[in-house]
This record gives structure tokens, sequence and C-alpha cells, in this order.
């Protein structure tokens, strides 16, 4: 029985897990299962504890076992709550960002301003436009994500046995991310390496922020110079060696070099000073992805820097060289 927009189920069912779906987390299979429930719906009823797996409770992040029995119950889902439809421009966008694709795999160039998934306000992201885009495909999720602002390389699994293998190969830490971002000041050639341990807060105002604590989780990040702004800026390489939430945002502000355009970790004067120059959003990319394929071999995919900042930066030059 499955769930339609502006239709609801009329009872409890029961869904006995196959081996081909160990390993996925039990929000994520929610989220296949109701499709056009809000997420914020799906974490209401696992925190009550209406979800049952073995007749026992569980949270977001557990992993379904092959022969796990779940228990759904009927879900009313209002009309409002479908995504928007992509629009002709969006999907257009989105198709000439794709940088490469197989039988198990997408990447795509994300534009900086669209959110990986929605919820939280957001009612469209990146997936429930490929979800939309790609109606025959039965099966698209995320293999990892990028906050709203940052732009480039996404990977998102069209099946099952690649996503929990490309899972594998990050927790193997056989996948290499790199990212380019333009800092403030000048970069010391030293400044290599930071081991700081991360710890994510909440402010009074409700607002998590992520800071630099002893009693963080480890996080590590390799650094390295591309070009240099004279003592302006310093335009760098960041190699997360963790995965930390805004790991790279925050060693880089924990060593004096925010990165320009973050309005959460970074200096509101120059931000402010940088967009009248071009520099109109936060300025982290990912620029390149190195990672092994379900099928054997392995790939480098590599996501062109948007015209927008190149110009920027072209900008910056003249401006230092008057």
């Amino acid at each position: 029985m499955s769930v339609k927009n502006g239709g609801a189920a009329t009872s409890v069912r029961f869904v006995e897990i196959s081996h081909d779906l160990e390993g996925q987390r039990i929000d994520n299979f929610l989220r296949n299962e109701l499709k056009g429930v809000p997420k914020s719906l799906i974490y209401r009823i696992l925190r009550k504890g209406e979800i049952r797996v073995n007749k026992k409770r569980v949270k977001p992040e557990y992993r379904l076992q092959g022969g796990d029995l779940v228990r759904i119950p009927p879900v009313r889902v209002a009309e409002r709550d479908a995504p928007p439809p992509v629009s002709q421009g969006l999907t257009e966008s989105l198709e000439k960002a794709i940088l490469f694709e197989n039988n198990d795999l997408i990447i795509v160039n994300k534009p900086s301003g669209l959110a990986v998934h929605g919820g939280s306000g957001i009612s469209l992201g990146l997936i429930e436009a490929f979800r939309q885009m790609r109606p025959q495909a039965k099966f698209l999720e995320l293999v990892h994500r990028l906050d709203r602002d940052t732009s480039g390389c996404i990977m998102i699994a069209k099946k099952r046995s690649a996503l929990k293998f490309m899972h594998e190969a990050l927790q193997g830490s056989r996948i290499t991310k790199i990212y380019n971002a333009l800092v403030v000041g000048s970069w010391a050639a030293r400044a290599q390496r930071v081991d700081a341990p991360l710890r994510k807060n909440e402010l009074k105002s409700g607002e998590r922020v992520v800071r630099v604590q002893p009693d963080g989780k480890p996080s590590l990040t390799e650094f390295k110079v591309l070009r240099r702004f004279g003592r302006r800026a310093t335009l760098i390489e960041a190699r997360p060696i963790t995965g930390r939430t805004h790991q790279i945002r925050v060693h880089t502000q924990f060593l004096g070099h925010p990165i320009i355009g973050d309005d959460k970790y970074g200096v509101d004067a120059i931000n402010r000073e940088m967009r009248d120059l071009g520099f109109k959003r936060l300025f982290l990319h990912a620029a390149e992805l190195r990672f092994p394929l379900p099928g054997g071999g392995r790939e480098v995919i590599q996501a062109p820097l948007d015209g927008v900042l190149k110009s920027a930066m072209d900008d910056l030059q003249l401006e230092l060289a008057k």
C-alpha cells in the first residue's frame, strides 16, 4: 500500500527488510516508503515511537538488517506538503551540471544556494529535484552532503548496492574530497594541517554553530596554498580527512583566515567589502572527488568553478595591481 499526496494510509502495515536494503538508515528508508511525507513528520513519528523495528523503538540513525520487521503507522499527507515542481530552468541547469553518470552513480556540480535536500523550511532540494527529473528511477539517494551555500561535487547513488558501497568507501577513507576556498589574509605556507577537535553548539537563539573545543570530535584538515592575492586573500586547497559539520569553515576561522562570504564564521565588514568586488556568496567549492567505482576501478571527477567567482578573483587581482 502506498501513501500519496492528499491521501492516507488507513491501517498499520509491516514491512520485512530484504537483504539488499541492509545498512540503510531507518529515516532514509521511511522517506522512500512514505513518499511525499515531510521529513519533519517522519522524525516526529520516529521520536514518538510510532515506528517500531522488531517491536522496539529505534533512533533515526538505526541501520536496518535483513529480516527486520518494520511497523509503519497510518500517515496522512497534506497536499501542501508536496515539493513544488522543478522549473524548466532548474531542470536544464542541473542536467548541464552533471559531471559523471553510470549505472550506479550521478555526480553533479551543485550550484551554491541549492540545498541538497528539503527540510527546515526548504521545500525543494537537489535530491527532490532529481527524483522529479528522473521519475522512472526506482532509487535515488544522496551519498554525502554539502552545505547549501557550498558549490561543487556531490554524489547521488542510483542503486541501494551502490549507496552501501560508497558509504563503506567513505568510512574506509577510500574517497578523497578536495575543496577550493578563498580565505581572508595571507595564509602561512607552513600551515599545512589543522588537527583541532570540533563540537556542535546551540546558541540561545537556537542557531547551531560548530566550534573548536577540547571535548569535541577529532577533526583533521590538510591545506595547500594555490594562489595569493597580496596580503588581502589567499586561494587554498582543503582536504578534510575527517568529515565533521562545517569542518573546513571552522578550521580556517580557527587559524585566523575565515572564508570570504561566510556569514556564520566570517567577518561581516570584510564580507561586505568583498561583495562589492563580486564575491556575493560563500567561496567554498567542492572541486574534486577521487573514488572507487562499485564495478571496479577508480574515477577522478573535477567540478569547474563558476564564472562569477572566477571573474571576482580577476577583479581582485586588478585592484591589487592599481
